[in-house]
């Protein structure tokens, strides 16, 4: 069996060396880099399963790294560990493309789990049609005739969350927990923030459908 590859980006080289015993001790392949532009060549050339980013890198934030990968069409899921705390940080941390976030300091074992739960929300379920607009979970992308965007693995669920139930309305709750690891801190924010962005990628391959608000409830795709 394939140990699964994880990638940690922190310059702490300490809690780095940490991080990294405690990943292989858990039966993961792990590796660390120590900057921005180590993360993005070591992603091209080892293809890691799944990213732990420090967003205070000392050449780049993080955020920004995450979002340059989501850029180059890169989908490894990333989970963020950071001092920041504050509902603005999460809400950037998610708008980077970022699908988990702890903070510093954290309990290991949490780190473990949810690395675990992005593992096990990468292996997307088989590809979904709804009006023409078909989901392809090998990919990560929506495609519409010759059309296709690229999504986060987030952006993918989530739109997989509502194309599975076209025309009726899905709760916010059920949304953000088919989209999210469990225990992740989902704002409503948050939610609204990767709905503005899916119906821009919608809008940019010419999609018929829209993700509509049902206010009180949550969203319907129709």
């Amino acid at each position: 069996m394939v140990e699964p590859r994880i990638l940690v980006a922190e310059d702490d080289l300490e809690l780095r060396d940490l991080l990294l015993a405690g990943l292989r001790r858990a039966g993961f392949d792990a590796a660390g880099v120590g900057t921005g532009s180590d993360l993005l060549a070591r992603t091209s050339s080892w293809a890691p399963h799944a990213l732990i980013v420090d967003v205070g890198l000392p050449d780049a934030d993080g955020r920004d790294v995450c979002q340059a990968l989501r850029a180059a069409g890169s989908q490894v899921p990333v989970l963020f560990l950071t001092a920041l705390d504050t509902r603005a940080d999460r809400l950037a941390g998610f708008g980077a493309g970022g699908d988990d976030y702890v903070t510093k300091p954290f309990d290991f074992a949490e780190v473990v789990a949810r690395i675990r739960a992005l593992l096990r929300r990468a292996d997307a379920p088989a590809a979904i049609e709804a009006g023409g607009l078909r989901l392809d979970p090998a990919t990560h992308a929506a495609h519409l005739g010759e059309q296709g965007v690229t999504l986060t693995p987030t952006e993918f669920r989530l739109l997989a969350a509502l194309a599975a139930r076209p025309g009726e309305a899905v709760r916010r709750r059920t949304l953000i927990a088919a989209a999210w690891p469990d225990g992740a801190i989902v704002h409503d924010n948050t939610l609204d923030v990767y709905v503005a962005r899916l119906r821009r990628k919608l809008a940019g391959i010419g999609a018929d459908q829209t993700i509509a608000n049902v206010y009180g409830v949550g969203f319907t795709l129709r």
